[in-house]
């Protein structure tokens, strides 16, 4: 995507409840109320808010890079060909939300809760920290996680299917009676047996 193809906009709120092939860069907001918008083919950098609210959004083809949007909520949406670089996204919540080729790359996703999340496409975490997530009642078949921090991150239910936990340290997760038709390498077996017996309380003696 050519920023000189962009036009550079002071909002995301579009007209009419849709903005497309837009720049949007820099901004320091309090707070971001986003309802019921469409965002098509456009590039968010350098946004920082301490609160965002982002309900029944569709997204296609945008890009953010370098956001601070930690304690975002995100709601009731859906994202298309959506990537997420080095961004700082806290203890965010999403709920309801559908991904369909998405990817995140360096992103720190720590104490993140996603619940009922859904991959309906390719769906990548790659060189992300997600250190105390949640998942809970998602659809995570066929994601991918590439070398991600993940201790003490964990499975609540869903369906994980074909769920590529190859290249991760396992050893720290919880919930993973709920990874059922993962992958993983066999070098792996030891670290889901060793979260295994932590979920399970076994004693060593």
């Amino acid at each position: 995507m050519d920023d000189a193809d962009l036009d550079e906009v002071d909002s995301l709120e579009g007209e009419h409840g849709k903005l497309r092939d837009f720049r949007y860069a820099d901004a320091h907001l309090p707070e971001l109320p986003l309802t019921g918008t469409q965002l098509m083919d456009g590039r968010v950098t350098g946004l920082t808010t301490q609160r965002a609210r982002l309900d029944d959004l569709s997204l296609y083809s945008v890009e953010f890079s370098g956001c601070d949007l930690s304690g975002l909520r995100w709601a009731d949406s859906k994202l298309s060909r959506v990537t997420f670089t080095d961004c700082k996204l806290l203890g965010a919540v999403w709920e309801e939300v559908t991904l369909d080729d998405v990817i995140f790359e360096r992103c720190k996703l720590d104490y993140a809760a996603f619940t009922r999340l859904r991959a309906v496409g390719s769906v990548i975490f790659t060189g992300c920290s997600l250190r105390e997530a949640r998942f809970s009642g998602s659809d995570l078949s066929d994601v991918a996680f590439e070398e991600c921090d993940l201790p003490l991150t964990e499975f609540d239910g869903g369906t994980y299917r074909g769920c590529d936990l190859r290249g991760n340290d396992l050893s720290g997760l919880r919930g993973v009676s709920a990874l059922k038709k993962i992958i993983v390498e066999r070098s792996q077996l030891q670290g889901l047996a060793q979260a295994l017996a932590a979920e399970l309380e076994i004693t060593f003696d």
